[in-house]
């Protein structure tokens, strides 16, 4: 929902969305989502609806809007919190239903992402933590919960204002003026038996969110730690960008803990590669087992024309144009590259990180199983085996930018077979790799501050 922005509300909404309309949703069978559902689906080309439970009790249901077939409703019907309605851009049904459901991260949207799931507002979902298959749930600081009774303490005017209808109705650009007379005409039309207006949330008020706080985009820059002209642009591409808090005339504008949120996923997703990096012959950079083994290859090749000085083998290698070592770094390269691709390669990566992942997990299930034959309430988890962390220094120093996903799914995997803590899992992968990796131990810290899921690294290291 981050990324997605409704256009208007529904008027028996129990939460509007501030500065956008109210509409006529009398024809929408609130009580019925089934109803809802059937509103759409399968009733001609371009309808759809939808509908499923939630986990937790309630539902949420959907239509594309048979009037107006640019836009869809959306109804969100908590058990506790009352109901959300929403108009929404036809063509985002699909998203926002996947965020009611799966996402994880509440049922109100704010601020560009900004979450409340009934009990705390939370920061927009960025930091992925791959040991709990999902996102790093981070609170805002100081957070105030702004409700329909808080606006309306000072009343608005409701004969301003006036309630749309859906048929000719089209998205306003801009967040209506006035929009506390829209509020209190809302508040006059609620029905008997509606949640109370103290308990219909509206906003959020949080220090970080005051306009003089927020950052543009040079600002998310050196949060970052990047070059301006390194940071994506939002003209060309904003999906790289975290959701904006607010845009104005200059420019989008985020909060700096939405910054630094998105900088530390921009480390973990880039750092990885960046830190296991070397410069080839060729002047390009490429993962660092890559070059150790083209440049392997190259000497191998080289010792291997040592009669090039032959006049049939000066002829090969066109005389005057190359030389026998740019002639070997040529013939090496192909190969250096096979060893390492998955495609076509000499060696099945993918089958490999699936073996270390196993090897990584049988070790830790050893450990689990000898704890409960010795009926010891905790588990001491032994060293992986020097063999599987070698392994594991060929893997990430040929796939660095895949080490995040390796190391989460070993936390994920240990979490949901072995029940063991991601944190305990994360301790172990960082001391054994000090005890037997290649890589030097300043080196190994920062791989594993850049590649353990959140919830596996201390909170010192966090």
């Amino acid at each position: 929902m981050s990324g997605i922005r409704p256009v208007a509300n529904g008027l028996r909404t129990d939460h509007p969305f501030p500065g956008l309309p109210f509409i006529n949703d009398e024809r929408l069978p609130l009580d019925n989502p089934d109803a809802i559902e059937r509103t759409g689906r399968n009733q001609g080309e371009g309808l759809w609806g939808r509908t499923d439970s939630l986990r937790g009790g309630g539902w949420v249901a959907f239509t594309t809007e048979t009037k107006n077939r640019a836009y869809a409703w959306a109804v969100h019907q908590h058990p506790t919190y009352g109901r959300t309605v929403l108009l929404i851009c036809d063509q985002d049904m699909s998203d926002l239903h996947y965020e009611w459901m799966f996402g994880r991260n509440g049922f109100l949207y704010r601020h560009g992402g900004y979450w409340w799931d009934g009990a705390a507002w939370h920061r927009p979902s960025q930091v992925v933590d791959r040991a709990y298959e999902g996102y790093d749930a981070r609170p805002v600081e100081d957070a105030v919960t702004v409700t329909a009774a808080d606006l309306l303490a000072r009343p608005g005017e409701p004969g301003n204002a006036r309630i749309m209808k859906i048929a000719d109705f089209t998205a306003p650009e801009e967040p209506l003026p006035h929009w506390r007379d829209h509020l209190a005409l809302w508040a006059a039309s609620r029905q008997p038996g509606s949640l109370p207006l103290d308990q219909c949330v509206i906003d959020l008020r949080a220090p970080e969110l005051e306009p003089a706080r927020l950052v543009d985009r040079t600002g998310l820059a050196q949060i970052a730690g990047l070059a301006l002209d390194d940071l994506p642009h939002p003209k060309y591409s904003r999906s790289s960008l975290p959701v904006p808090q607010t845009e104005t005339a200059e420019g989008p504008r985020w909060s700096r803990p939405v910054a630094r949120d998105w900088a530390e996923e921009h480390r973990r997703a880039h750092g990885p590669q960046a830190l296991l990096s070397g410069t080839t012959t060729f002047d390009s950079e490429q993962p660092l087992g890559l070059v150790a083994d083209h440049n392997r290859l190259t000497k191998i090749i080289c010792d291997s024309l040592e009669d090039a000085d032959s006049p049939k083998r000066k002829g090969g290698l066109r005389r005057g144009r190359t030389t026998r070592e740019e002639s070997a770094a040529q013939l090496a390269w192909w190969p250096a590259v096979a060893l390492s691709d998955d495609t076509d390669g000499l060696i099945p990566v993918a089958a490999l990180r699936t073996t270390l992942v196993e090897a990584v997990i049988g070790g830790l299930a050893e450990d689990v199983d000898r704890a409960g034959k010795r009926n010891r309430a905790g588990v001491s988890l032994g060293d992986i085996r020097r063999d599987v962390v070698k392994l594991l220094d060929w893997y990430i120093l040929r796939e660095p930018g895949r080490t995040p996903v390796l190391f989460g799914e070993i936390c994920l995997l240990a979490r949901l077979r072995l029940g063991l803590e991601p944190r305990d899992v994360g301790d172990l992968l960082r001391r054994s790799l000090h005890l037997d990796s290649e890589l030097d131990g300043e080196t190994v810290d920062a791989l594993l501050d850049l590649a353990l899921p959140p919830s596996a690294q201390r909170d010192e290291d966090r």
